[in-house]
């Protein structure tokens, strides 16, 4: 019986050995296709991080043209500020110097000037189209009457 039980226990040993082999070989599949997905999500956030990178670099640049830009428009509307200033000084120096421009001045403004410069208070869009359409229209320049 001895032959039996070392062919028995040589049998159990080789299959031991081959649990053991094909348990080895499945752990060896499971961290290969472990590495596979850890190295596709890695090349994924690698194009992410690439992604991620040109748009903050596009939004920098675009921000800087903003920048620029507002500061050009700051650089203008201190000139036009400047101008404005000039100009109300010229014309209270011509108002000083000059009584008839002092008091064409100081009249009050025509009936149809002053209308058109009236406008309610209005907000948004669909309230300035109405107050647009309520409006009488402008006669064109030969349907006036005589004066």
């Amino acid at each position: 019986m001895s032959t039996l039980r070392q062919a028995l226990l040589g049998i159990a040993l080789l299959g031991a050995l081959a649990l053991f082999i094909w348990g080895q070989q499945q752990r060896i599949d499971l961290a290969e296709v472990k590495t596979e997905r850890a190295e596709s999500a890695a090349a994924t956030a690698r194009e992410d991080a690439t992604r991620n990178l040109t748009t903050a670099n596009t939004l920098t640049a675009t921000l800087q043209q903003e920048r620029d830009a507002q500061g050009a428009l700051r650089a203008q509307q201190d000139l036009l500020r400047q101008g404005l200033a000039k100009r109300e000084r010229t014309i209270k120096e011509l108002k000083h110097e000059n009584a008839e421009l002092r008091d064409w001045a100081a009249q009050p403004l025509p009936d149809a000037a002053r209308r058109l410069r009236e406008r309610p208070a209005l907000t948004g869009a669909d309230a300035y189209r109405q107050w647009l359409s309520d409006r009488g229209a402008v006669p064109i320049a030969g349907d006036q009457p005589a004066q």
